[in-house]
């Protein structure tokens, strides 16, 4: 079955081009023209994966993404024209998984369409648990409990963790996280690491005091820390 993917842009020659390209590619693809068109969308018919314009007139694609994550789960990559890399995090922060740059390759947005729906949708053996200090990561159903307490992770946050947590006290540069949660590297998007790991710790660190659980090695990435049994 075919997975279906909301484009969500303002211009027309965009959306249709997302759709013919997306569909030439196996996709059943919907699009929607501003954030309020495509939270009415997305209530209709939930797809897999939201391909999201940010600067678009009414609901933003910021204000859409508050919205979206109120209500559901779904993956979301953002495409925006803007320079300034701070619109972009600004996204990610906001639970976006992923961002493009116009102009965009669209066998990139393709590569990374597929990558997040891959992350978003993977599920391991029963069983296969991971365990660090009071975290407890069940690739199975893909479950996150501190201390007993449910955390919520989106797909990259989840196997940022789950990479972390596979080898306590090893140290990962940005690039290898990259390549690790999104299959590939992509020169320029090192930075989405960083925003991840905040989102990460703003989720699963004690609220007083300084990280406990990822630690930050400077000039070189990050790891989790190796003495938390």
């Amino acid at each position: 079955m075919a997975r279906k993917i909301l484009v969500v842009d303002d211009e027309e020659r965009m959306r249709s081009l997302l759709k013919a390209y997306l569909t030439h590619e196996g996709f059943e693809v919907a699009t929607a023209v501003d954030g309020h068109d495509a939270l009415h969308r997305v209530r209709q018919e939930p797809p897999d994966l939201i391909v999201l314009d940010l600067m678009m007139p009414g609901m933003d694609g910021y204000e859409f993404i508050r919205r979206l994550k109120l209500e559901r789960d779904i993956p979301v990559i953002i495409l925006t024209a803007r320079v300034d890399e701070a619109d972009s995090v600004l996204g990610l922060e906001l639970g976006a998984d992923d961002y493009v740059t116009k102009p965009f390759s669209p066998r990139v947005l393709v590569a990374r369409i597929r990558a997040v729906l891959r992350r978003a949708g993977m599920t391991g053996p029963r069983g296969d648990v991971l365990q660090a200090g009071d975290i407890t990561l069940d690739r199975g159903t893909r479950q996150v409990t501190v201390g007993g307490r449910d955390v919520h992770l989106t797909p990259s946050e989840f196997d940022l963790l789950a990479t972390l947590m596979e080898s306590p006290g090893r140290v990962y540069s940005r690039a290898e996280l990259l390549e690790r949660v999104q299959g590939v590297a992509y020169e320029g998007y090192e930075r989405t690491i960083d925003v991840h790991i905040r989102n990460l710790r703003n989720k699963i660190e004690p609220k007083l005091g300084g990280p406990r659980y990822i630690e930050t090695v400077y000039g070189v990435g990050y790891r989790l820390a190796g003495d938390l049994d």
